[in-house]
C-alpha cells in the first residue's frame, strides 16, 4: 500500500474542496485531510507515472507537491537535516563573504558545488581561504542580522520531538553557525565542520576532519546504529549536492527546494510547502503540529 500526500504552498491553500472533491473522485479514494485546503493523503494500492501524469493534470499548475512514500513505516524516528538553504533561508558561507565584498566570487562556487559540479571538500577549503581575515564578530552580527529559520523548521523538529523522533543538524557549513540555529529550530545535537579563528580572525582554514557528503551518510548511520534503528527509520532532507548520499540512504529522503541534481534522484521533493509538508507526509496532521 502507498500514500499520495500532496501539499499546498501554505500562502496558497490551493486544495480547496471542490479540486479534493475531484482528485477523490478520480483516484477512486477517500481522502485524509491533514490540514484544511493545505495537506490531503490517499492511500492506494499502486503508483505508476501514469497515475502521477492524472495527478498533475487535474491540480493545472496549482502551486502543490505530490509525494508518494509507502504506507508501512511512514512516520519516522530520526530526522536529520542540512543546514544552509533548507532549515535556514541563507548559504552561511555566502553572508561572511558579503561582509568582504566578495560575495559574487563565492556564492559563484556555492552555486556550483550545490549543483554537483565541483567537489565538495576541495570547494569549500577554496571558498573558507577567501575568507581569510575576517573579524570573528561578523558571525555573531551575520546570526542576529541575517540568518533565519525557513518557515515551518521550529514546528517541524518541535513536533518530531514530542512525538519520540531524535532530530540532528548535520552540515557541511561551519559549527559557529549550526550550534545556535540548532538551539534556536530545538534539534538534539549537530554537526559541522571548525573554522580556524586565531587572534580573533578567521585564518581561512578549517580544523580537521572536514565533514563532507561521506560524513553526512555516516552520521546518519552512526545515529541509526546508537538509537538501535535502522536507515528505514530515517527522514533526510536537504537542497544540494553534498545531500544526495544521506537522501538516497534514508528511509525517507526528501529534496527541500533543491538543486537540479538533487531533484533528479530524491524520492520525495517540496518546492511549494515550508518545512512543515515534511511532517504531512509523515502523516501528522496539522492539529499534532507543536508550534
Amino acid at each position: 500500500m502507498n500514500v499520495v500526500t500532496l501539499v499546498s504552498d501554505p500562502e496558497a491553500l490551493a486544495l480547496v474542496p471542490d479540486l479534493v472533491t475531484g482528485l477523490a473522485q478520480a483516484l477512486g479514494a477517500e481522502p485524509e485531510v491533514l490540514a484544511d485546503r493545505e495537506a490531503v493523503a490517499f492511500r492506494l494500492p499502486a503508483v505508476d507515472q501514469e497515475l502521477r501524469q492524472r495527478l498533475t493534470g487535474i491540480l493545472d499548475n496549482q502551486p502543490v507537491d505530490i509525494v508518494v512514500t509507502p504506507a508501512a513505516n511512514r512516520t519516522k524516528r530520526i530526522l536529520i537535516c542540512d543546514m544552509d538553504s533548507t532549515v535556514i533561508t541563507t548559504e552561511c558561507i555566502d553572508e561572511l563573504a558579503d561582509l568582504l565584498g566578495i560575495r559574487a566570487e563565492v556564492a559563484a562556487i556555492t552555486e556550483h558545488t550545490m549543483n554537483g559540479e565541483l567537489d565538495f571538500a576541495s570547494s569549500v577549503k577554496a571558498r573558507v581561504a577567501l575568507l581569510e581575515g575576517l573579524e570573528e564578530s561578523a558571525i555573531e552580527r551575520l546570526l542576529a542580522e541575517r540568518i533565519h529559520l525557513t518557515p515551518g523548521a521550529g514546528t517541524l523538529v518541535r513536533t518530531m520531538r514530542a512525538h519520540g523522533a531524535h532530530t540532528a543538524l548535520i552540515s557541511g557549513g561551519f559549527t559557529r553557525f549550526t550550534g545556535p540555529v540548532a538551539a534556536r529550530a530545538g534539534f538534539d545535537e549537530h554537526r559541522a565542520n571548525e573554522l580556524e579563528i586565531a587572534d580573533h580572525r578567521l585564518t581561512g582554514r578549517l580544523l580537521p576532519p572536514l565533514l563532507d557528503a561521506d560524513a553526512k551518510l555516516r552520521a546518519l548511520d552512526e545515529l541509526a546504529a546508537r538509537l538501535g534503528l535502522a536507515r528505514d527509520d530515517v527522514l533526510a532532507a536537504g537542497d544540494g549536492a553534498n545531500d544526495i548520499p544521506m537522501i538516497k540512504a534514508a528511509g525517507l529522503g526528501v529534496g527541500f527546494r533543491p538543486h537540479a541534481k538533487v531533484a533528479a534522484v530524491a524520492p520525495a521533493v517540496i518546492r511549494n510547502g515550508d518545512l512543515t509538508a515534511l511532517l504531512f507526509i509523515q502523516g501528522y496532521p496539522k492539529s499534532a503540529f507543536r508550534h
